[in-house]
């Protein structure tokens, strides 16, 4: 007797809808909600560990009308903005040069193995000796958290590119450079933007840790500053921020990877 096909897991994307998908998200961040409500207003944790979303939500509300939260907002999407481009260039560059072309990915591709491993936070100390406390210690935590990760992995969306688009190229009589141009990085580009979108929260990731340890402004110094104070509401106020931050970009990204390549999502 022949054994019933399983129909496959990945097939069962297509089953839900659009809106049911966001109903179960809301419902999932409800219940995180609720629970926090239980536990703070059956005092199963006091609030100094653990203060109630209400009190949170007051003191965000402080913060905004004097423009406090404003500013940290803006000082660590500066230098999201600025560190992470820097490092998404240069990578993409790496990228192409090690993806098309064995010799340098023999003299390159094993130094970011290498040095992709080394703890960012190893570098902190480093990096404040190197360019002080500023906006340029920031950027540079950034870029040796994000470049050397996405090198490679552009550089694996890059090899993913079918040989017979290259071979096609080729038989156009195309040079190396408008085939890489013309070619692979835009037949890549879906994954690369993909890379793009999930390197961005590890950047969100190190800007924190930059700013936890040697800044005056962003949203990290502030949840040092109300660590040392004892400002419960404060830091989870501010790592909730971060966590609505992450995720707004991280669905921007999504959104503009669907309007920008229409056509992966066709075939």
């Amino acid at each position: 007797m022949q054994r019933p096909q399983r129909k496959p897991l990945l097939s069962m994307a297509a089953e839900i809808s659009g809106s049911t998908y966001l109903f179960i998200a809301v419902c999932a961040f409800l219940l995180f909600i609720a629970a926090w409500f239980l536990a703070t207003g059956l005092g199963v944790a006091k609030p100094i560990f653990l203060p109630s979303p209400a009190a949170v939500v007051a003191k965000l509300g402080k913060l905004a009308a004097d423009g406090t939260l404003a500013s940290d907002i803006g000082n660590s999407v500066y230098r999201i903005m600025v560190g992470f481009l820097i490092a998404s260039v240069m990578a993409l560059a790496t990228a192409i040069l090690i993806g098309a072309y064995r010799f340098w990915e023999a003299a390159i591709e094993p130094f970011l193995d290498f040095v992709r491993y080394m703890p960012v936070v190893a570098f902190v100390p480093l990096t404040i000796l190197w360019s002080g406390t500023g906006d340029i210690q920031k950027f540079l935590i950034i870029w040796i958290g994000t470049y050397f990760q996405q090198a490679l992995m552009f550089k694996d969306n890059i090899k993913r590119v079918p040989t017979d688009f290259i071979g096609f190229g080729r038989t156009l009589g195309m040079s190396d450079l408008r085939v890489l141009m013309r070619i692979v990085v835009p037949s890549a580009m879906p994954q690369i933007w993909d890379t793009l979108r999930i390197s961005l929260g590890w950047a969100w990731t190190w800007v924190t840790l930059a700013e936890l340890v040697a800044a005056n402004s962003g949203l990290g110094y502030r949840i040092t500053v109300a660590q040392r104070y004892l400002q419960t509401d404060m830091a989870i106020g501010y790592i909730l921020v971060l966590g609505i931050l992450g995720l707004a970009t991280d669905q921007i990204m999504r959104f503009l990877g669907r309007h920008f390549f229409k056509y992966e999502r066709k075939s």
